[in-house]
């Protein structure tokens, strides 16, 4: 146990870490991914007259934020950028890739001019008026929330695994940002070997409870080294610095979490397996961005740890980062800021013998689990 004299060594290193993260945008939450903005801003200076009309619904936030990033940084062809947000945010001038950018307060008249829409926005937001954005002849609005994940009318996408489902549909559901991340390495692996059982469990950084959540983090962190006074929670269930929680989101009647639940209803959704069993267990860390999974399936046909290695090594949007004796594998920090899923640990399971495989992967959510997913399904449509 560190004496509180040594962790005033580092308080003031800390005190500017921390002033630091909370003085920029929450799309720029780390060091990495602040370099990484500097190299976004460069890329794309100038409107496509031959692209498309782009509308973000919920500018402000985190995920509004990065998806106006990945458009720039996938050089997508943008003829027009308008950012609605509340009527507390309407009328703030927004910097962004294309220049700044006044917000515009939300309404359906003026979202329905444009070609796609993409809404970061909460779940009763989108009951209400994505219908309403997309029907007769609307955009194509691609939504972040839960709200439509499970909608059986609703394409829930990942697109390098069934963009096809979203072929002429006008709403499309972007998927949780654990179920995404995991499925990047699970799809590959069951077209090749067929995966029967899967059991995960997730390491979720404080950015998946959003900019609070973060902002919690930090500020309870600082507090407790700088005076020794214990962390406190409003965001969390528990203090989460110094401190692991297992619960995110509100807990089921078969005792699983509303969080674990969803990365089994949606991977069996967009993966076409009704039947397949998984079982999940969500835990939140002291981390700013980037969430992190464990993971063991049994397949159906023998597997082995090189044979998996070579097929993820072809996955589109993975990494395969698997050199534990050189102390290589996927973490937040090197995940942070990247399009692809790092995937390591790669391993025989001893308990399914040659059926089992264990792995690590590690992916930004806010990227692979938002919003390069949501723009992903944009770019697919229009190649399609």
């Amino acid at each position: 146990r560190l004496s509180f004299s040594a962790l005033l060594i580092v308080a003031s290193n800390l005190s500017n870490v921390c002033s630091f993260v909370q003085n920029h945008s929450f799309s720029k939450l780390s060091l990495k991914a602040n370099r990484i903005s500097s190299h976004r801003i460069s890329k794309m200076s100038a409107y496509s007259e031959n692209g498309f009309k782009i509308g973000v619904v919920g500018a402000t936030g985190a995920v509004g934020e990065e998806i106006v990033s990945v458009l720039c940084r996938k050089n997508f062809p943008v003829k027009s950028l308008q950012l609605f947000s509340s009527a507390r945010s309407a009328g703030k001038v927004k910097s962004t890739p294309l220049g700044e950018i006044t917000i515009g307060e939300f309404s359906i008249e003026e979202s329905r001019k444009c070609d796609f829409v993409f809404l970061a926005v909460d779940g009763s937001f989108a009951l209400e008026f994505a219908n309403q954005i997309a029907s007769d002849g609307g955009p194509i609005v691609i939504d972040n929330s839960s709200a439509w994940r499970m909608d059986p009318n609703v394409p829930l996408v990942v697109p390098e695994i069934n963009i096809e489902s979203a072929k002429g549909k006008k709403l499309i559901a972007n998927p949780n940002c654990t179920t995404s991340i995991a499925l990047m390495a699970l799809y590959p692996l069951h077209k090749e070997f067929g995966i029967k059982r899967c059991i995960i469990s997730t390491y979720q950084a404080a950015s998946g409870a959003g900019a609070l959540g973060m902002k919690e983090l930090l500020d309870e962190t600082k507090k407790y080294v700088t005076t020794g006074e214990l962390p406190s929670n409003k965001i969390f269930a528990h203090p989460l610095p110094l401190n692991v929680i297992p619960h995110i989101d509100k807990f089921q009647e078969n005792m699983y979490t509303k969080e674990e639940m969803k990365v089994a209803w949606e991977s069996r959704k967009i993966m076409g397996l009704p039947e397949l069993l998984i079982s999940c267990t969500s835990v939140r860390i002291p981390t700013l961005r980037a969430h992190s999974e464990s993971i063991t399936i049994e397949t159906e046909k023998p597997v082995s740890a090189q044979r998996a290695q070579e097929i993820l090594k072809l996955a589109a949007g993975v990494k395969v980062v698997d050199d534990p004796l050189n102390n290589v594998y996927p973490m937040p920090l090197t995940a942070t800021g990247s399009f692809d899923v790092e995937v390591g640990r790669i391993r025989a399971n001893d308990v399914f013998g040659e059926y089992g495989l264990d792995f690590f992967v590690c992916g930004d959510q806010l990227l692979r689990g938002a919003a390069l997913n949501a723009v992903l399904i944009a770019e697919a449509l229009i190649k399609s």
